[in-house]
């Protein structure tokens, strides 16, 4: 059986509830196929940008059984299953694979300041027990506090099922690092930084899981199919029109703007979860601002 690939464009999904912070269904099942009809090539929820630290065990659950019940099989399924623990992250992989998605993405653990031998038994440990399932490391040094060497890449992607991982250092030197010394193995690189996805193409990167393309997917899929077409002078025009909106993220505390940028689409994403607050008025109307620039929303 060929080894599973990540690739192309694949959004973080966000995480619709409503005013209580339950689950939005219909608001869910809607985004789902906004983003497909936006010619993504997977979906991701629970992440971080689906604010899987604010969500209960049957929440992610319940998020995961609509994901997969709304795509029906359209594109992969990918999920997040991040957790400080050993335990409980192998317990939420575990309850992904059940339900039948395609990949899961995993967090480095957080609060805890482990050591690079710890990240490493980390994931040969939850690798290990899913050994059918395909795993994609995620390293966000910026929120975790806690990196993931080069070395440390190096070495599990020699594990057969650590088939990847999503970088959000935003350090494009280190990205580089993670594609040269695996450039040889069974072993994708996806931009985790959404200013940064050409130049992760073009060192070699297989695509990108990004939290912007909830919002306008189409753009974000310019970016990766003009790069595969060779047509990277489009591309590169593309990451440009993109980047406002991810600069826009410093208008609020991660991750409501884009939760409010789908609200303004027509997408009931519903506020973030408390303790996040909402978007100042001054802010909110910069952000729209920037959605008017895109052409997502009228003037």
């Amino acid at each position: 059986m060929a080894k599973f690939v990540p690739r192309g464009i694949i959004p973080a999904m966000a995480t619709p509830t409503d005013e209580w912070g339950n689950i939005n269904e219909g608001a869910l099942r809607k985004l789902v196929n906004h983003l497909i009809d936006g010619g993504v090539h997977g979906l991701f929820p629970v992440g971080s940008q689906g604010e899987f630290f604010a969500l209960t065990f049957e929440q992610k659950k319940k998020v995961i059984e609509i994901v997969i019940d709304e795509t029906r099989g359209r594109v992969p399924v990918y999920a997040g299953t991040a957790a400080l623990t050993t335990k409980e992250a192998i317990e939420t992989t575990k309850m992904a694979r059940d339900l039948g998605v395609d990949a899961v993405s995993i967090l480095t653990p957080f609060f805890t300041n482990l050591s690079q031998k710890e990240v490493i038994g980390f994931y040969l440990d939850i690798a290990r027990a899913v050994p059918d399932l395909p795993v994609l490391l995620y390293s966000n040094p910026a929120r975790t506090k806690v990196p993931i060497a080069v070395e440390t890449v190096k070495e599990l992607a020699g594990v057969d099922n650590i088939v990847g991982i999503k970088d959000s250092s935003g350090d494009m030197t280190l990205t580089a690092e993670y594609i040269r010394v695996t450039r040889d193995m069974d072993f994708s690189v996806l931009a985790g930084r959404d200013t940064l996805i050409y130049a992760t193409l073009c060192y070699g990167g297989t695509g990108s899981i990004t939290a912007t393309a909830n919002v306008e997917p189409r753009l974000v899929v310019e970016i990766y199919e003009a790069f595969m077409a060779g047509d990277h002078r489009r591309a590169l025009e593309a990451q440009y029109r993109l980047a406002p909106l991810r600069l826009a993220f410093e208008l609020g505390t991660f991750p409501v703007v884009i939760k409010e940028a789908l609200n303004m689409i027509g997408i009931d994403a519903g506020k973030a979860i408390r303790p996040v607050g909402p978007l100042t008025e001054e802010n909110r109307a910069r952000l729209r601002r920037v959605l008017q620039d895109m052409g997502v929303v009228k003037a």
